[in-house]
């Protein structure tokens, strides 16, 4: 599958601003399941310094210095992928992790300790995930896929332009979400059952709900021994392949921000317009 994705922002701001150092996280996460084939990152106005560096989380990210006053600032990140992974099952379970709770080993587990620890206590989340856990007689595949396809078939799908995820038990009793609402009660579901777990954002291909304006999605993955960090989409009810291209995978959704930054100024008010592009 070959995806090509341009993504323009811009901010502009009611008076000229000093920008502070910027973090992007809009390039394409490398692995051995995505080739990289053409990418490019402009920034209006140049930065004074750009340095390309892989986060603590292994997410690849750009730092952007600036200089002097601007009441504008654009970031257009384009690139080109081939993705190679057709099959969101191409793996085998340990024996260990076959069945809930999974078993980690301990020096795996002392690195996932971060992505198993809750962010929301809530009994509700809990009650909702263990309920899945029976109905799937506790299989940790039947249980994820269960999980995604419940979430998918109560939590129809919305559009919130802004904001944070709403935290799940919210979610729960809503029942609608925006992409990266659903993709953190699945988060959470997992983590109350003890599988570790993280939030991802990127981009997808295919669109099943034909919305005419595209935007950066969010989704979820979940680390299987055996088969390593693996991707579940609850907004649309599949297992990660080849029609999304991740750019951040992080313990909390905040730190997957596709542009981070502040400015300096006295009484500005400030406007983002972004527009996506993906074929």
């Amino acid at each position: 599958m070959k995806i090509s994705v341009r993504h323009e922002t811009t901010y502009t701001y009611s008076k000229p601003v000093w920008l502070q150092p910027h973090i992007l996280r809009m390039q394409p996460r490398f692995d051995g399941t995505v080739r990289l084939t053409s990418q490019e990152l402009q920034i209006e106005p140049e930065p004074t310094r750009l340095s390309q560096y892989l986060d603590a989380e292994g997410n690849s990210v750009a730092h952007a210095w600036f200089t002097g006053n601007t009441d504008r600032l654009t970031v257009i990140s384009a690139f080109k992928v081939e993705m190679l992974r057709n099959n969101p099952f191409d793996y085998l379970l340990t024996p260990a992790a076959q069945e809930l709770p999974v078993r980690y080993s301990d020096g795996i587990e002392a690195v996932l300790a971060g992505y198993l620890a809750r962010q929301y206590e809530d009994n509700a989340v809990v009650e909702f995930a263990r309920d899945i856990v029976a109905e799937a007689d506790s299989r940790t595949l039947d249980f994820l896929m269960a999980l995604n396809r419940h979430i998918h078939d109560h939590c129809p799908r919305i559009i919130r332009e802004q904001g944070s995820p709403h935290p799940p038990e919210v979610t729960l009793q809503l029942r609608t979400g925006s992409c990266r609402d659903v993709a953190v009660l699945f988060i959470e579901a997992c983590r109350a059952v003890g599988l570790a777990a993280r939030f991802v954002s990127g981009y997808q291909k295919g669109d099943p709900d034909r919305q005419a304006r595209r935007y950066m999605h969010a989704w979820a993955e979940v680390y299987l021994p055996g088969g390593g960090w693996r991707g579940y989409d609850p907004t649309h009810g599949i297992a990660v392949a080849d029609q999304h291209v991740a750019v951040a995978a992080t313990r909390q959704s905040r730190d997957a921000t596709p542009i981070e930054g502040t400015f300096q100024g006295s009484d500005v008010t400030s406007k983002m317009e972004a527009h996506v592009k993906i074929s």
